[in-house]
């Protein structure tokens, strides 16, 4: 029961920075650089955790996110859950990956999920946006290897914690 409830609170906890990060004020010259922390952190519990998160809990933290960050409501739900579908569809290869070829794939999850929001954009009748709009799946590649090493290791310290 210990372990769970230690897993249950560095994964609300993981979900708590992101939001936090992804708040973080910036200057708008960097804003594209920021990564989307929510998918990110969502792609490593997903992997790591399937019994305990999915497209359910993908779904929630989106809908939060659409609350948080005031954008059309239920947009982020259905790019996380659409993430979330992708690694459980493919998480039996994506588990056992290197690193590098993790961070290819996440590389291609995090570009699949800018197509998404880039067709919500245009149905809604916004324009497309700049180039700018496809660096941070970069960034988000390039943040995975050490987002996942230290995940991993407060997940597999908190597992083996007595309380």
């Amino acid at each position: 029961m210990s372990r769970s409830l230690g897993q249950s609170r560095l994964m609300g906890l993981s979900f708590l920075l992101c939001f936090v990060l992804a708040l973080w004020p910036m200057p708008e010259y960097l804003a594209p650089y920021r990564p989307n922390w929510l998918a990110l952190a969502l792609c490593y519990w997903v992997l790591e955790t399937p019994e305990r998160v999915g497209i359910g809990w993908a779904f929630l933290v989106g809908l939060l996110a659409d609350l948080v960050f005031g954008t059309l409501l239920g947009e982020q739900a259905l790019r996380l859950c659409v993430i979330a579908f992708i690694v459980l569809r493919f998480r039996p290869r994506l588990h056992f990956f290197t690193l590098l070829q993790q961070a290819l794939a996440v590389l291609v999850l995090l570009l699949n999920d800018r197509v998404v929001v880039l067709m919500i954009r245009v149905l809604s009748g916004e324009g497309l946006p700049p180039w700018t709009f496809w660096i941070s799946p970069i960034i988000g590649a390039l943040v995975w290897p050490w987002l996942y090493l230290i995940l991993d290791d407060l997940r597999l310290r908190w597992r083996g914690s007595p309380s």
